[in-house]
């Protein structure tokens, strides 16, 4: 039996200390993204391969420390420089999917700052608990983005 699909919008926004040339930057760079892109301490995120163009695609791992055991792809559908970034992304585990999202990052200057909005339509396979992911997955990475520019 194929389980039901589950569908969510999520909508992130932060108000960033760092000019949108910077906040960019810390997208574009897969070892920067790495850097703040992992939601806790006690997870890890790894970039096996990165290609951050249009068209490009990255490939990565990410989880525990002990077992970075979730696989993700990652393609760039559109990159503004400094203005929008639009990926779709698809999450698997054991060869399992377990979801598929389309993400559109919006960046806009606003004095020094920068106002982000990231909106996430996603497709989840495995129930809400993968929305709920998600939701707590994205919260503490940008959380952790707004730290990494404030220092």
């Amino acid at each position: 039996m194929i389980p039901t699909t589950l569908h969510a919008t999520l909508v992130f926004e932060r108000n960033i200390p760092a000019p949108v040339e910077k906040v960019f930057a810390a997208f574009a760079d897969p070892v920067a993204r790495a850097a703040w892109g992992a939601p806790s301490d006690t997870a890890t995120l790894i970039y096996d391969e990165t290609d951050f163009r249009e068209g490009g695609e990255d490939r990565f791992r990410c989880g525990p420390r002990s077992d970075p055991n979730i696989h993700g792809t990652t393609r760039y559908l559109e990159i503004i420089v400094d203005r929008r970034v639009v990926f779709c992304e698809t999450i698997d585990v054991d060869g399992r999917r377990l979801s598929a999202s389309l993400t559109t990052l919006e960046l806009a200057p606003d004095g020094n700052a920068t106002k982000l909005k990231s909106t996430i339509q996603l497709a989840s396979f495995v129930g809400e608990d993968m929305v709920r992911g998600h939701e707590a997955g994205n919260n503490a990475s940008l959380d952790n983005l707004v730290r990494y520019l404030s220092d």
